[in-house]
């Protein structure tokens, strides 16, 4: 979808095009990583995005599917989404830093269900620190569904 300038809403959310060069090293990097069953580049549904689809070996049979959506932007803004399908609904978290009327720039919309308004944090400025941190509190959430 597009605003009257012709830019995407991801554009809009940002202020900035999306930037498709960052999101090829990301597959690249996390095309190899076992946690994931596939990487989908610019599916039909999120054309802007790279979604990352966890293995179900890494989750209880309750959850059905899990993945993680990312966007970046060439100002270095981003949104990365989990999203966890279960079978009475789902979980979702988002890690965000974007222009935002409901929070400050840098900012999560906590699970079970990310909502607006989200919670005001400070990410680190490295791209990889920051996908390294996402990955790491994800971990811990799988790690959740096995412990006593």
């Amino acid at each position: 979808m597009t605003d009257e300038r012709g830019r995407t809403e991801s554009e809009t959310e940002s202020g900035a095009p999306v930037d498709f060069n960052r999101l090829s090293v990301l597959e690249t990097r996390l095309g190899t990583d076992a946690r994931f069953s596939h990487i989908e580049t610019e599916p039909d549904f999120a054309p802007d995005r790279l979604v990352c689809v966890y293995d179900s070996r890494w989750y209880p049979s309750s959850v059905q599917t899990a993945r993680l959506e990312i966007v970046w932007f060439e100002n270095g803004d981003f949104s990365l989404h989990y999203h966890e399908t279960h079978e009475n609904g789902a979980f979702d978290h988002r890690w965000d830093r974007h222009p935002s009327n409901h929070n400050r720039r840098d900012h999560i919309h906590p699970g079970p269900n990310a909502p607006t308004l989200g919670d005001d944090t400070t990410h680190p400025q490295d791209w990889r620190d920051v996908l390294s941190t996402v990955l790491a509190e994800i971990e811990i959430r799988q790690r959740g569904f096995w412990s006593d």
